[in-house]
């Protein structure tokens, strides 16, 4: 027996078996497209979305609220316009108004608060005028957009003006 090839390790010729290296760079590779995909569609989907929800709200021109007419004087009802929230409020004389729930500042929810006789935006103090929707005080820099409110028996219809 020989000693020379004793110890001695034969490596494999390059390119016969795939390695450590080309493991590692298919799996980086793999990585990198799924975290392209995790950062890419919550990207696409706020760009795209505006586009979206003008065309649902487009589409939508009257809402018909079923047992809203045994609303209370002095009370308000939020429910969906589209894909944007709206305001029903019975008044305390007992006429009705309807408006657009979204503050013209910067797109927050506002409410109405029949103790003060106001409609409020928390976000930054914006006041409107709950039968006209005029801005009253703050930052908001037009009126809320109002709609017309139609009431049959069992129901209250509300529709672009």
């Amino acid at each position: 027996m020989s000693t020379e090839n004793v110890g001695r390790v034969e490596l494999p010729v390059e390119g016969e078996h795939p390695g450590r290296r080309a493991f590692v760079t298919v799996a980086a590779g793999a990585v990198g497209c799924v975290y392209a995909g995790l950062v890419g569609y919550p990207v696409y989907r706020y760009l795209r979305s505006p586009v979206e929800k003008a065309e649902a709200t487009a589409a939508v021109s009257e809402v018909t609220l079923p047992k809203a007419d045994e609303l209370p004087p002095g009370a308000a009802l939020i429910f969906k316009f589209g894909a944007k929230p709206a305001l029903l409020i019975h008044q305390k004389d007992g006429s009705w108004t309807a408006m657009s729930a979204v503050c013209t500042h910067l797109a927050c929810t506002v409410q109405y608060e029949p103790d003060g006789d106001r409609i409020f935006c928390a976000c930054h103090n914006g006041v409107y005028d709950p039968k006209t929707g005029a801005n009253v005080s703050g930052p908001p820099p037009r009126p809320l957009d109002l709609y017309k409110v139609t009431l049959s028996p069992g129901a209250v219809t509300v529709s672009r003006g």
